[in-house]
């Protein structure tokens, strides 16, 4: 009974060295790690960036008819120029320093003015998703609304956001863009 049990026992030590060595090899870390790896490294193409043609005049994204349209719905309700947009860096919604100006210069007219109703629009550029703009936009215009509050503006301000389904600018430059990526006020009297 003794031998029996001995030579289970020396079985069963030679099964488990033999399957600790099979599963090292397959796992990589034995002598064949750098053929394996080898065999297993894909080359992936680098992606190129291919510039748009350059014709000599900006290219626009929407139809004619489309940008009259918009133009319209972009109207902020008082003479032209009167509300700056407060812009925003690629891809962030925290307010940048040039951007305070421009809120208490829009604060102090909105107070003068009278104004009791505001519609805070959030927008994006054209880089990213649509539905990736919609949160930012309005992660933007909620950012808006909270530093006005601070300053002691006492309006109705509502929020939402168009992200870059509704741009204030339509071609497809840097300068465009930057426009996009901004708090569009509108007045709602």
């Amino acid at each position: 009974m003794r031998n029996a049990s001995s030579i289970a026992l020396l079985g069963m030590l030679a099964m488990t060295a033999m399957l600790a060595q099979a599963c090292s090899s397959l796992s990589g870390s034995g002598a064949g790690e750098d053929e394996l790896a080898r065999r297993e490294r894909i080359v992936e193409p680098k992606i190129k960036e291919i510039p748009p043609p350059d014709l000599g005049v900006t290219t626009s994204r929407t139809s004619p008819a489309m940008q009259a349209e918009l133009s319209a719905r972009n109207a902020t309700g008082l003479p032209g120029g009167t509300l700056l947009d407060v812009l925003f860096d690629f891809d962030r919604a925290t307010l940048r320093t040039d951007a305070l100006p421009v809120l208490e210069a829009n604060a102090k007219r909105l107070k003068r003015d009278g104004v009791t109703r505001l519609l805070l629009e959030g927008r994006g550029d054209e880089a990213g998703t649509a539905a990736y703009n919609i949160v930012l936009g309005d992660r933007r215009a909620r950012n808006v609304k909270a530093y006005l509050q601070d300053v002691g503006l006492s309006v109705d301000l509502k929020t939402t956001s168009y992200g870059k389904d509704r741009p204030l600018c339509f071609q497809h430059s840097d300068e465009c863009m930057q426009k996009n990526r901004s708090v569009h006020f509108v007045v709602k009297d």
